[in-house]
């Protein structure tokens, strides 16, 4: 399976503006929080799951988000393909991130929130993989 963006979208009359996802079904997530780096230069990478599927949406701001298919988890390659993404708060667009990916999350527009949902609840499962921020980059 691939990442996939989940198309949103907003409707805009006199009384303000809604933002819907209408494709993306919820009945998998068992816990969900916010990320908010602490600036538009620092990058939070390289994690992931083998097991844990996990769904991003930006609630305010924008991101930028970098994923790489792990090939080998206690030695994966350091020239791995890098599929990017941006995600923004415009629409409530959600990337969906399958089983065996690594992630690397940057904020472009200062003080962005990302919306994190998991299919697996906190301590239910020892499936936390991080590699050092320079790995996939030499």
């Amino acid at each position: 399976m691939t990442p996939t963006l989940i198309l949103g979208g907003n409707y805009e009359d006199d009384r303000g503006i809604l933002k819907y996802n209408n494709e993306f079904d919820i009945s998998l997530v068992k816990r969900m929080y916010i990320i908010e780096n602490v600036d538009t230069v620092f990058i939070r990478c390289w994690q992931g799951h083998k097991i844990e599927q996990r769904w991003f949406t930006a609630v305010v701001g924008k991101f930028k988000i970098d994923l790489i298919k792990i090939d080998d988890w206690e030695n994966p390659s350091k020239k791995l393909e890098k599929i990017t993404f941006e995600i923004s708060s415009k629409n409530a667009d959600v990337l969906h991130i399958p089983v065996g990916y690594v992630s690397s999350i940057q904020a472009i527009i200062k003080s962005s929130k990302l919306l994190v949902m998991a299919d697996y609840k906190l301590g239910a499962i020892s499936d936390d993989y991080k590699y050092s921020t320079d790995y996939f980059n030499e």
